[in-house]
């Protein structure tokens, strides 16, 4: 996983959308919460007071703390840290507001006691501050003399590297600028005990790099550069030499990037856990050759690498002296030059550690390949295969496709009339043999329906489910799903305009755990389907029925009176809008 996606866990995190009563805090308190997200805190009194008793209640508790994309004022935020004594994780992440007026932590009085608070912080998450600049980050930097890891992704850095690199001298801090001059330092003053770096989207320059890499005592173990477009093949070999300590490196959408960096990726990091390559339009099946000196390799992202065929990565993935591949996830997403033939080559070698499996938009694959899939990744608890248009019902239901010119069988043709099931029970490797799913995505694989996904849609423990953009599905396939998959807490059915009120009339007691749901450009929904809804799913916290021309906006005032903890309803054009008008 990529530092910055992943380095501010929260395994509980309570939202608390309308900053009103105090009450929910203290029954929160009761219960020993220790990690938290705050959305929509602003700087009204209301926010502050609900920041207060956050801090009362809940401070001496919390271990991580986010109040990404919010806009706290600063004295609310300083009297929430103050409360929060326990904190080892802290996002801030688009909180422009605390760093706008450059004042942030100016008194020397109130960065001391910030200090105390702070002193066990492992981790911090800058990443989106446009206004972040020299004095504010050393003030709150140095308020956190334990910090580890550090995201800095999407901030504006200024590359300005002086002739003799790391000489800089305290009147170099800017205070309306923020300079890599000044994170270089930042770093060589922690870099016995820094470990993990976000520097995504910042257009690190290929000398930044350098300079970064050779930092003495710098032992970095995580380092995400996505979307850095100016580093080159030979700034990423000399940082494999420079950090040869590196277990997780993301270069996704480095776009200068060619095979040589691989090939340096694969000698100098040979503990190397986690790595993202994705967008790497250069990147070929002969720098895919490399992976197999990664022995201890358990995540690989190469999404949208367009002139990948899988081949070479198939053998380098089975090359490991015979051994079982170690990857937990694999994402091949919008590889549209993978074939069947180089996908039923690699998934043996994957073998049962894999967890994650994403091929979608992989546009060419067909049922052989996710017959094998079911046949040897039995363990699988993601798998993403929207857009594969060529899947059709053989393949989920594990039979084998007729030859092409054959009638087709009896047992798959819809029968107007009669109680006979007109669907044929799986057989061989169907879809039903991947027991452990928790998240499936078929969106738009478009010649499913539902002969198949009545039967093998049945997964007591999944979680995530989408099946937008199915022509095919009627009511039928969804009583089917909401029976099959009654744990359901997302779930995607955009554009299917064959299911109607009365299939949700039925489904929607089946899932009262559901808090995310697509509805949007479903044709035949009416405010009947938001009644069932309204009335079933109280744990609901997302709706879009946008383009819904039968849903009116009256009908969503009187669904979101209902249930007023949904905190999103996207209704755009709903109630047969004319698009022509406000496009």
């Amino acid at each position: 996983m990529p530092f910055g996606s992943g380095i501010f866990p929260a395994s509980l995190s309570p939202e608390i959308p309308d900053p009103l009563p105090t009450r929910r805090p203290v029954s929160l308190g009761l219960r020993g919460i220790c990690c938290i997200s705050l959305t929509n805190v602003d700087g009204s009194p209301a926010s502050y007071q609900v920041l207060q008793s956050v801090a009362y209640h809940l401070g001496p508790h919390l271990q991580s703390l986010s109040l990404g994309g919010g806009s706290p004022t600063e004295a609310s935020f300083v009297a929430l840290i103050l409360g929060c004594p326990a904190l080892c994780v802290l996002d801030l992440s688009g909180c422009n507001s605390l760093f706008t007026s450059g004042t942030l932590l100016a008194q020397p009085e109130m960065a001391q006691s910030v200090r105390q608070a702070l002193s066990g912080l492992r981790e911090l998450n800058l990443a989106g501050l446009r206004d972040l600049a020299d004095l504010s980050f050393n003030r709150l930097s140095s308020c956190a003399p334990s910090l580890e890891r550090l995201s800095l992704a999407y901030c504006h850095l200024t590359f300005e590297l002086g002739p003799v690199r790391g000489s800089i001298s305290p009147q170099d801090s800017s205070p309306s600028q923020f300079s890599f001059r000044n994170l270089l330092r930042f770093v060589q003053e922690r870099a016995g005990r820094l470990r993990a770096l976000d520097l995504s989207g910042t257009g690190l320059p290929p000398e930044a790099l350098q300079a970064l890499g050779q930092v003495a005592g710098l032992q970095l173990q995580e380092l995400s550069l996505h979307s850095c477009r100016d580093l080159s093949t030979e700034a990423v070999a000399t940082l494999c030499f420079q950090q040869p300590g590196l277990t997780s490196l993301d270069l996704s959408g480095c776009s200068e990037l060619t095979d040589g960096a691989l090939l340096a990726v694969s000698r100098g990091l040979r503990h190397l856990r986690r790595l993202s390559l994705g967008k790497l339009q250069r990147l070929t099946d002969a720098g895919c050759t490399a992976l197999g000196g990664l022995r201890e390799l358990q995540s690989l992202n190469m999404a949208e690498c367009c002139l990948v065929r899988g081949r070479e990565l198939a053998q380098a993935l089975g090359s490991v002296h015979g051994a079982p591949s170690q990857l937990a996830s694999l994402s091949l997403a919008h590889c549209s030059s993978l074939k069947d033939a180089s996908v039923l080559s690699m998934i043996p070698a994957l073998g049962l550690s894999l967890r994650v499996l994403d091929l979608s938009s992989c546009v060419a694959l067909t049922n052989r390949t996710l017959q094998a899939i079911c046949t040897y990744l039995t363990h699988l608890s993601v798998l993403r295969l929207a857009w594969c248009r060529e899947l059709c019902d053989w393949g989920l239901l594990g039979l084998e496709e007729p030859l092409q010119g054959t009638q087709p069988r009896p047992e798959l043709e819809h029968q107007a009339s009669g109680t006979k099931d007109p669907c044929p029970e799986p057989q061989g490797p169907s879809l039903l043999m991947l027991r452990a799913l928790q998240e499936l995505d078929l969106t738009a694989c478009s010649k499913l329906t539902d002969a198949s996904l009545a039967k093998v849609l049945q997964f007591p423990q999944l979680r995530q489910l989408s099946l937008s953009l199915l022509p095919e599905l009627t009511d039928k396939g969804l009583l089917a799903v909401a029976g099959g998959c009654p744990s359901l807490e997302h779930l995607a059915l955009s554009h299917c305009t064959r299911v109607s009120d009365k299939g949700w009339a039925q489904a929607a007691s089946s899932w009262p755990r559901l808090q995310h749901l697509n509805l949007s450009s479903c044709s035949q929904l009416t405010e009947q389907t938001l009644d069932a809804i309204g009335q079933a799913c109280r744990q609901l916290r997302v709706l879009d029925v946008a383009m819904c021309p039968g849903i009116n906006m009256a009908a969503i005032r009187r669904f979101q009176a209902q249930l007023p903890q949904v905190s999103c309803v996207q209704s755009r054009f709903v109630g047969g809008a004319d698009l022509t008008l406000t496009l």
